[in-house]
């Protein structure tokens, strides 16, 4: 069993076990890209890096502790009533999704991760590997610098990362990023015209997205700042947000979903040993993690007593099956969540409206992320990073017991599928012949490693390196 399948969708923590293994000679990328990374030019694309969910370290305004991005010690319990409230997002009836806001922002990137094991604090390597090369956000990110891998030169000012709030609407956050994107275009226009004398340049994008980041790139490129619609339905695909991006690079990003968004939200989620869990209240009340839920062919769901399909998507399927917020067992969960409710009558009604919204938010965004509409402008171009050689569950069978059990292999990163990666639409009875999919890939890497040791793979950065880098446009 892989790491990521033993901890599930959300396992941002690895721990790595020592085996036997043929030495490979990692590629000597001071040599390749020392001038290329050198030059930042108008001649060369600044770089935008979006992390996948988890991705970014989550502050409560007022407080030094983090909410998420730190473990063991003083960092949040999500065993505590007033941590798991911070942990959740609010829940109203009446109330929008996007209108259910809280004290909590996204306080940048989460390059390194620090736990505490039996009192002493271990740093855990999670995006460091795209930070590194790339150099993100507001600061430099100097390891590969000083190792000798590449040298930056003296300034590194057209790279950014793009840090959010992942237990949002992913809509939401594309639409932030749609505005970030702007931001940085008008910041790099006055660089290259401070810089280099040339002014109201036209500049363009590269995207560099991870996971869940991916998804919330694909809908940014398509909607740019336009919301979904009230009430349902989706809006005409005018790739708006692709007017000033040239190259889509998603790494291991579930296009179809991943069958690990449910065993969390119905499970909860452990991010390793001696780490708290957090329960499936808590993640159920996360918009974002539902519209991870598969939503193409490759998956499926069905009741293990009847053998009948079940709709995901459907709340009342939930409240049937007891999964999530509609889960009785929840209820001393929901009462930390909702302190002031003292009746649980009150708290369940509550819990089920939230459940409601947050699935049918999850199935708009899940039809207008691959939409059908006209083709991208030419000049965008998307390549993909994928992992096929860890085995990932397609069938997800609910008990009584077990509440929801997951089998079925299908080649994958250990988390997103081989085909979810590809997006591909074929059915199992046309599983012959070649990928259908709604995104035009200009190209397709595909690893032997899970869904965070991808970025660890000297053949990632080689390859990522040469796209953005040296590529010809």
């Amino acid at each position: 069993m892989s790491t990521s399948r033993a901890v599930g969708w959300l396992a941002l923590v690895l721990f790595a076990v020592p085996g036997c293994s043929t030495a490979v000679q990692a590629p000597k990328l001071g040599g390749l890209y020392s001038a290329a990374a050198r030059e930042h030019g108008p001649g060369r694309n600044p770089v935008i890096v979006i992390p996948g969910i988890l991705g970014s370290k989550l502050r409560e305004a007022g407080s030094e502790r983090l909410v998420w991005g730190a473990f063991g010690g003083s960092a949040l319990n999500p065993a505590v009533p007033h941590d798991a409230r911070r942990f959740a997002l609010p829940m109203r009836p009446g109330a929008r999704l996007s209108e259910l806001t809280d004290s909590v922002y996204s306080a940048g990137a989460l390059d390194r991760l620090q736990v505490r094991l039996l009192g002493l604090p271990v740093a855990l390597n999670t995006y460091a590997n795209i930070l590194g090369t790339l150099g993100v956000g507001g600061y430099v990110d100097e390891g590969l610098g000083k190792a000798g891998a590449i040298d930056y030169g003296q300034d590194h000012f057209t790279c950014f990362q793009f840090d959010y709030d992942w237990r949002r609407d992913n809509a939401e956050n594309a639409r932030r990023l749609h505005a970030f994107l702007l931001e940085k275009r008008r910041y790099v226009q006055a660089e290259f015209a401070k810089r280099y004398g040339v002014r109201n340049y036209d500049v363009h994008f590269d995207i560099v997205a991870h996971s869940m980041g991916g998804l919330i790139t694909q809908y940014m490129l398509r909607y740019g700042s336009r919301d979904l619609p009230a009430g349902g339905g989706r809006a005409a695909v005018t790739w708006e947000g692709a007017r000033h991006v040239d190259k889509v690079i998603l790494v291991g990003t579930p296009g179809n979903g991943s069958l690990f968004a449910l065993e969390q939200l119905t499970t909860g989620f452990k991010p390793g040993p001696f780490i708290p869990k957090y329960a499936a209240a808590l993640i159920g009340t996360l918009p974002s993690v539902y519209q991870l839920l598969p939503s193409g062919p490759g998956t499926a769901a069905r009741d293990a007593q009847t053998g009948r399909a079940i709709d995901l998507f459907s709340a009342e399927e939930w409240i049937r099956l007891g999964w999530g917020l509609a889960d009785p067992a929840q209820d001393a969960v929901l009462a930390q969540l909702l302190p002031h409710e003292a009746d649980p009558a009150v708290r369940r009604a509550i819990a089920l409206d939230h459940l409601r919204k947050c699935l049918a938010r999850a199935r708009q965004f899940a039809g207008a992320v691959h939409a059908a509409g006209p083709p991208p402008p030419a000049h965008v171009k998307f390549h993909l990073f994928a992992g096929d050689a860890k085995e990932v569950p397609t069938v997800a069978e609910s008990s009584p017991l077990a509440k929801v059990r997951l089998t079925g292999l299908a080649p994958g990163d250990g988390t997103v599928t081989r085909a979810s990666a590809l997006v591909d639409q074929r059915t199992a009875a046309q599983s012959t012949g070649r990928v259908r999919s709604p995104v035009p890939w200009a190209s397709v890497h595909f690893h032997f490693s899970d869904h965070l040791d991808i970025t660890k793979d000297p053949a990632f950065t080689d390859n990522l390196l040469y796209i953005l880098l040296e590529a010809p446009r």
